[in-house]
């Protein structure tokens, strides 16, 4: 019987030589996708890796990361000869692109490579749907909600585009299995709400249980980050309609 395969999600990896798009380079891609078929969310046959030619030399603090030498990457494509196949390929029921972190991908993959397709950053949303884990990190996750069908060794090793893109798709589909991709995107489209204070002798606890004078100090001085403030004023509004008699969304699952 023949099955419908109604949507993908590309997740993609990227190992680059620092962090700095225009002076760091991309060394190598990896992508795995996931798909709709029959109205189920899998993990599918399409996955890949390339070296990429950064076309500048790869510290030797990056190589000790990923373990990519300049002599492997000396003979592979450049990024806008690799990228465009891969981020914008023919005949896919493309909908949308993910990675853990994505605003690090998203520095190299520009809307151009894109065709400006959405994306979905497993990172935030793994904090809105797993608040309770003690650390969001895509190895970490890997290992604390252990996906189901997640080969062992197709995920190593780490910090290699190709494996790190197989972990990624594996923790998007579980989310998927709890949620839409639209909600997903909307989420990647706000700053990350955190859910534990992550600076100071607060560190570690609750945003739930932190002062309403905690909240103001925070919103009041400058300095923090968009995903502090965000945290800080979500966490307000949860008051707000407690305290007016409506009943808030669960904390972390805010739209």
């Amino acid at each position: 019987m023949l099955r419908k395969t109604t949507a993908i999600i590309r997740v993609i990896d990227l190992e680059t030589t620092g962090s700095r798009p225009g002076s760091d380079g991309v060394v190598e891609i990896g992508w795995q996708d996931v798909e709709c078929v029959d109205g189920a969310w899998r993990v599918g046959p399409e996955r890949g890796a390339r070296y990429v030619n950064p076309e500048c030399p790869i510290p030797a603090r990056t190589q000790a990361v990923h373990h990519i030498a300049d002599e492997d990457v000396a003979g592979a494509q450049v990024w806008l000869d690799v990228a465009p196949a891969i981020l914008k390929p023919a005949g896919h029921g493309l909908i949308a692109l993910a990675a853990h972190r994505a605003a690090f991908e998203r520095r190299w993959c520009r809307n151009a490579l894109t065709g400006g397709r959405p994306w979905i950053c497993t990172y935030k949303s793994a904090l809105r749907l797993w608040p309770e884990e003690p650390s969001h990190a895509n190895q970490s996750l890997r290992y604390a909600r252990r996906p189901e069908g997640l080969d062992r060794d197709a995920g190593l090793p780490a910090h290699r585009a190709g494996p790190d893109a197989y972990v990624t798709a594996h923790l998007l589909r579980e989310m998927l299995r709890e949620t839409g991709p639209e909600v997903l995107m909307a989420w990647t489209r706000e700053p990350a709400l955190l859910p534990r204070v992550t600076f100071g002798e607060n560190r570690g606890r609750r945003w739930s249980t932190m002062s309403d004078d905690f909240l103001d100090w925070v919103l009041g001085r400058g300095g923090f980050d968009a995903d502090i403030r965000f945290t800080a004023r979500r966490e307000q509004a949860l008051r707000a309609g407690r305290g007016n008699g409506s009943t808030p969304a669960p904390e972390g699952r805010l739209l």
